[in-house]
């Protein structure tokens, strides 16, 4: 009996030994969380005491909630039904939540600049125009601010740069061209997540770092 309760003791005390040894070797080897300064962002546009960039959050985060389903239409009058949608009705419904008109501010910067816009092809349609990532791509080279598409983890001078509400375009393996949302939730390393819909559904999620060498654009919107 005696014999017996040493060697349960004995195994108990090695487990708790080895789980001690590998809760110092991880806080050793892995660095600690890294704080990343949100920046302060003064526009307001509809005046709801969030600025923009908590609204274009919201927006989004919203899409994620509703389960909006992936589906590529042409709709007459250009928006999809609620609950329908692809990667750039992310981004609209997102700064519309923010107050901005993206499909009336893209429409009329196509009637006045039309070749600035290559996907076009000197054919203007409403019905679609806004809703094409190389046209949104266009128009916030234009009227955004354009910042770095490096990501470096743990590098917090970088990283100050990627904030949530922040506006991403890629190239992806597809060869498709894809948009999403700058979340405000981040990795250990500062490295945060996006809020896109590549289908199914929207999803806010670790792609960044993924997504890094085909980035084509990276934005924050009103440019300031």
């Amino acid at each position: 009996m005696k014999k017996a309760l040493f060697i349960t003791l004995s195994i108990v005390t090695s487990i708790l030994f080895i789980v001690g040894i590998v809760f110092i070797i991880k806080a050793v080897i892995q660095p600690s969380p890294v704080v990343i300064e949100k920046i302060q962002f003064s526009s307001d546009k509809d005046c709801d005491g969030l600025n923009d960039l908590d609204d274009i959050i919201e927006g989004a985060r919203k899409e994620v909630q509703n389960k909006t389903v992936y589906r590529s239409e042409y709709y007459p009058g250009g928006y999809p039904p609620e609950g329908e949608g692809v990667c750039t009705d992310v981004v609209w419904r997102a700064l519309k939540n923010a107050g901005y008109d993206l499909k009336s501010m893209i429409d009329l910067d196509i009637s006045k600049h039309t070749s600035d816009y290559p996907r076009v092809e000197g054919k203007p349609d409403p019905n679609i125009d806004f809703r094409r990532v190389k046209n949104q791509l266009a128009f916030f080279k234009k009227y955004a601010t354009n910042l770095t598409l490096e990501v470096k983890p743990y590098d917090i001078e970088n990283l100050k740069q990627w904030q949530g509400g922040d506006i991403v375009t890629l190239d992806s393996d597809e060869h498709i061209d894809h948009v999403g949302i700058i979340s405000d939730k981040r990795r250990r390393d500062g490295v945060p997540y996006v809020i896109h819909n590549g289908g199914p559904k929207p999803r806010e999620e670790d792609r960044l770092l993924y997504w890094e060498h085909k980035l084509t654009g990276h934005f924050r919107f009103p440019n300031q």
